[in-house]
């Protein structure tokens, strides 16, 4: 299973582009990917309200457009490459209708071909189905989204970074998703972040 996460420059698959992807390879959880590219000429950036997102991200529109650092069909064919040697070529995200759909179209866009199933695990829908098993509720946090670092703390690990990074998501997505399915740590950085008596395996 490949627990991938990107960062793009906007929320519309047509328009706006994917300048980071991270992924861990959930069978072999050492095995990771990381790279950055620069977004089209013609793609669009955070508009409106969503300009606070800059400082999510920590990047500038010049990093975002900088002719110094690959094409993104570059590094969509290098992720594609790195995807071979899973296992189980399923995607698992936080939501997957955003980075898949987001992928897919780009992959069409540049005329690559994109092997993956369609079908891909949906981690908000495992945490919130665990969240009712235990609480006898569904987490929600008002305004319909209870994204990732709404649910992190339901299953004891913190997120101590700065800026949003593609890695960094998919890392905490792959740990709380073995978390809950499995009840045991999966990677060394969170090892010492105690789990939940709630997920442990009896």
């Amino acid at each position: 299973m490949i627990v991938v996460d990107i960062e793009t420059s906007g929320v519309d698959f047509v328009k706006c582009g994917i300048w980071q992807i991270g992924a861990v390879d959930f069978e072999n959880p050492e095995r990771i990917f990381i790279q950055e590219a620069r977004i089209d000429d013609e793609d669009t950036l955070f508009t409106g309200n969503d300009k606070k997102l800059f400082d999510i991200i920590g990047k500038t529109e010049e990093q975002l457009r900088d002719k110094t650092k690959q094409s993104q069909k570059e590094m969509l064919k290098n992720f594609f490459k790195w995807c071979e040697k899973s296992k189980i070529k399923n995607f698992m995200c936080e939501n997957p209708q955003f980075d898949v759909a987001f992928l897919e179209i780009k992959a069409l866009k540049y005329g690559l071909k994109f092997p993956f199933s369609y079908r891909a695990y949906d981690f908000h829908s495992v945490a919130q189905l665990k969240h009712l098993q235990v609480n006898k509720k569904i987490l929600v946090d008002g305004k319909g989204s209870a994204g990732l670092n709404f649910l992190l703390p339901f299953c004891g690990v913190k997120d101590e970074r700065g800026f949003h990074n593609a890695l960094e998501d998919a890392k905490l997505t792959a740990e709380c998703f073995s978390r809950i399915f499995y009840g045991k740590n999966l990677l060394e950085q969170y090892k010492n972040q105690q789990i939940p008596e709630y997920l442990k395996q009896k």
